[in-house]
């Protein structure tokens, strides 16, 4: 668990960077909503992972002598550390193409360790230990956001825009030292033992498994589930600098708010599934996920705020509050699920290809988000969000029925 709790910071940090951090930083510097909005595409990485997850599934970093997944990790950390703090050394208003570019290789370095470090978790953890491993690690991966959504905003407020990129990357250091410190989980006898059969086996193992049907159904599933709550929080910075919050109160109020409803819910929802079990754990979850979006519509419909005393600073807290909470039991049932439709010897490769599924709507549909928002309001645009919520729940009849086999994919995995 504490291993969990290390690289899930670290998985956390540079993404939330992309989030949060980079718009912020933008829309103070006076970039309109619609480039913002169409900064999601440098996400694609993340869609497109599983292209390239085959290399990491076959080939190790040997010369670095830390087996196959810690010297993928090791490399990627450091090229995230470089990256970042290379960012905010450019001018947006003059130099928003070469921002553009360094923030992707941002995304690429980090959708790179992603496929690693996903890899490494599933080795690691075993079925049963798949709910409380995940629901720590996605906790962790929450808490990382506490850095570029709150302790950098802060900084932003007293110190030039690059030397906040460079704090900001100082934070990836401890999952440097996490790398050399965790041992190497044993799965090398599981390798490919091809490049064809890394690329070609995953594919057809996963197909083969229950049929192209349900194969095809799960697929959609993982990409619906989260797609209304992603596409929610796409441009939530901006949304509360139009709101009138100032970026002190997002760093103190607005960031903090999420942090604890976040982990409780993430550790609360890693027990429940011991308890509930992973299809109902999506249920329930899958529910609080969608009525928390209701929140983001009620602080729209007040518009924003000439004066910000303490309602108004409630009132935001409380939304943030509830929809980490959300976010946090539905996304450690999530990932749990995904993990448990993955063979332990295409981990990589499988791993990826269903976490740049569940990416597709924080890239393509995420990059309308701009557009949308002046098109329809932000009253309008949350309603949206919840409307497009409603496909994935839907679709648990089919994937993780409430009275079904809560271990059937995992058996499945286990026997293929």
């Amino acid at each position: 668990m504490a291993i969990c709790v290390l690289i899930g910071f670290a998985s956390g940090l540079p993404l939330y960077l992309l989030l949060n951090l980079v718009p912020a930083w933008l829309r103070s510097s006076g970039v309109n909503l619609k480039t913002i909005g169409l900064f999601a595409l440098i996400q694609f990485p993340y869609t497109w992972k599983f292209i390239w997850a085959p290399l990491l599934d076959r080939y190790g970093l040997n010369f670095l002598k830390l087996g196959r997944r810690r010297g993928w990790m090791l490399i990627t950390q450091l090229g995230l550390v470089g990256a970042i703090g290379a960012l905010g050394g450019f001018d947006p208003h003059t130099e928003i193409s070469t921002i553009m570019l360094i923030a992707a290789l941002v995304a690429v370095f980090s959708a790179t360790q992603d496929i690693a470090l996903d890899a490494f978790r599933r080795e690691l953890l075993s079925d049963e230990e798949l709910g409380l491993g995940n629901s720590v690690f996605v906790n962790a991966y929450r808490v990382a956001g506490l850095v570029p959504g709150s302790v950098s905003l802060i900084l932003a407020d007293h110190l030039p825009w690059d030397q906040v990129f460079w704090i900001t990357a100082a934070f990836m250091v401890p999952g440097v030292l996490a790398t050399f410190w965790v041992r190497e989980p044993q799965g090398d006898d599981l390798a490919p033992r091809t490049l064809k059969q890394a690329i070609v086996e995953p594919f057809n193992e996963f197909m083969a498994r229950a049929g192209w049907q349900s194969a095809l159904t799960v697929l959609a599933f993982i990409f619906c589930y989260k797609l209304g709550d992603s596409l929610c929080t796409a441009l939530a910075t901006p949304f509360y600098l139009d709101m009138g919050y100032a970026k002190s109160d997002i760093g103190l109020v607005a960031k903090n708010a999420g942090l604890w409803p976040a982990v409780i819910g993430g550790l609360l929802g890693g027990l429940w599934m011991v308890k509930l079990g992973i299809n109902r754990a999506l249920w329930l979850f899958g529910v609080v996920q969608v009525v928390s979006i209701f929140g983001f519509a009620w602080l729209a419909s007040a518009g924003p705020q000439s004066a910000i005393g303490p309602s108004e600073l409630a009132s935001l807290a409380l939304v943030i509050g509830f929809e980490a909470l959300g976010v946090g039991l539905g996304t450690a049932a999530f990932v749990a699920f995904i993990a448990r439709s993955t063979n332990r010897a295409y981990t990589a490769t499988q791993f990826a290809l269903f976490t740049s599924l569940a990416a597709v709507p924080r890239t393509l549909v995420n990059a309308s988000a701009g557009w949308l928002v002046e098109q329809m309001g932000w009253y309008g645009f949350f309603w949206l969000c919840a409307f497009l919520a409603i496909p994935g729940m839907l679709l648990l009849v089919k994937v993780a029925p409430w009275s079904g086999d809560d271990r059937g994919t995992a058996s499945e995995v286990r026997t293929a």
